[in-house]
């Protein structure tokens, strides 16, 4: 009799798993959560790309802005959360290649805390200035910064991030002196520019296009190895700094143990969106190719861009600590 109870309940325990598993995934709202605040680069895509994921998959997409210590405490954050599907993390160039090599300890481990879902975008990133600022060219600035070493500032999203590394590349190629001025995140940073209250910034185009446009900002270099479509006009940095090139990239994480259906089912997901012409029209007017990449190839293009900053960092004894 007990043997047959045992069975019983053994049979019904496995019967409720089967149900389980056989609910629509996702069957509750979903977090992605952006280690920068509200209004920067890396939440414009969140909310383009989560926005449609909500669309299609009948949940609230919700983006989780946690910003501070160069995205290390979003990052931290994700990190810890549960690995049930139902976290994601919408991390950078800087969080996800750089902050491990950058800073000597932090409270996590990328290789081992993460598994990597699909880069989402490949981002265009650009030299603005304050239309108030004199320096008109490369040509300019470097000029200005040799002849008032120490001086002019430049804003970015904070230590480690792109547009951090941008400035820091910039003024060891040059052979100049600037003065980094770290914020929380881009948003605060472009506030900061459009004020006045900072000259220059090295962002990306999702960041500054719409206030070029409207004369609130001028853009005078491409930071990528190549010029923009979208500013045909405007030369690279590496036009008159030969070598110099950066661009950024957001991607898709979830915390390690996140079973691989679920992580192939969010980069399929994903790639659905990026591929519907409304989102790929507004990615790329901003300066953001869609890239769509499955869990395997995301994981070799980590693996070579963590390499290639660390021997930046180092080249250049860039130090965040």
């Amino acid at each position: 009799m007990q043997l047959i109870l045992r069975i019983a309940i053994t049979m019904t325990l496995a019967a409720a798993g089967l149900a389980a598993l056989a609910q629509p995934f996702p069957s509750k709202s979903v977090r992605v959560i952006v280690a920068f605040p509200p209004g920067g680069g890396t939440d414009i895509v969140a909310r383009i790309v989560g926005q449609k994921l909500s669309e299609n998959l009948g949940q609230q997409v919700i983006i989780d802005n946690r910003g501070g210590a160069a995205g290390i405490i979003g990052t931290e954050l994700a990190a810890k959360s549960p690995a049930d599907g139902y976290t994601l993390f919408m991390g950078t160039m800087g969080n996800l290649a750089v902050n491990q090599t950058l800073y000597q300890k932090v409270p996590f481990d990328i290789q081992r805390d993460f598994v990597p879902v699909t880069q989402v975008v490949a981002v265009t990133f650009m030299l603005y200035t304050h239309p108030s600022f004199p320096a008109r060219t490369v040509k300019d600035l470097i000029t200005m910064a040799k002849a008032r070493p120490g001086e002019i500032q430049y804003g970015h999203s904070g230590n480690g991030g792109a547009p951090h590394l941008g400035g820091s590349l910039f003024e060891s190629m040059a052979k100049v002196k600037l003065v980094s001025v770290a914020y929380k995140g881009s948003g605060p940073a472009f506030a900061d520019l459009l004020g006045g209250h900072i000259p220059i910034a090295f962002d990306s185009g999702l960041q500054g296009l719409n206030q070029m446009k409207a004369g609130k900002l001028r853009v005078i270099a491409v930071l990528g190895a190549k010029r923009s479509s979208l500013l045909p006009d405007v030369p690279t940095v590496g036009e008159t700094l030969p070598g110099y090139e950066v661009t950024n990239w957001f991607a898709l994480a979830a915390p390690a143990g996140t079973p691989r259906e679920l992580v192939n089912r969010w980069q399929s997901e994903v790639a659905k969106v990026l591929k519907l012409p409304d989102v790929r029209d507004k990615l790329v007017a901003q300066g953001a190719d869609p890239v769509g990449s499955t869990p395997d190839e995301f994981a070799v293009f980590l693996k070579a861009e963590t390499a290639k900053w660390a021997r930046v960092i180092k080249a250049a004894n860039i130090r965040a600590d």
